[in-house]
């Protein structure tokens, strides 16, 4: 049976990171919470899962940053261009 920590021992046990670290990671679901009564326990595994881990967050797409974001942007832009209602009101009628 796995030892039961406390938000605030659980931050302890992962290097003294903080409880609102601790809190953030239960609700995106990096930790899994187990209740006791009304408290919210961590269960010893999952903190071996989190340092396992190292402590990254599950894989999911991160927002495009910098240059990136940048390309992205003129790609839409681009877009929006050939698609626009004046441009396929003006191929409609015969126009350009």
């Amino acid at each position: 049976m796995d030892t039961l920590f406390s938000v605030e021992e659980a931050a302890r046990q992962l290097g003294g990171i903080s409880k609102w670290t601790v809190h953030a990671w239960l609700s995106q679901g990096r930790l899994q919470r187990t209740k006791v009564g009304g408290r919210t326990m961590i269960r010893e595994s999952e903190l071996e899962k989190v340092i396992q881990d190292g402590g990254k967050s599950p894989s999911r797409p991160r927002p495009a940053k910098g240059k990136a974001m940048m390309a992205a942007r003129h790609v839409v832009k681009s877009q929006d261009r050939t698609s626009s209602p004046a441009t396929q009101s003006s191929k409609a009628s015969g126009g350009l």
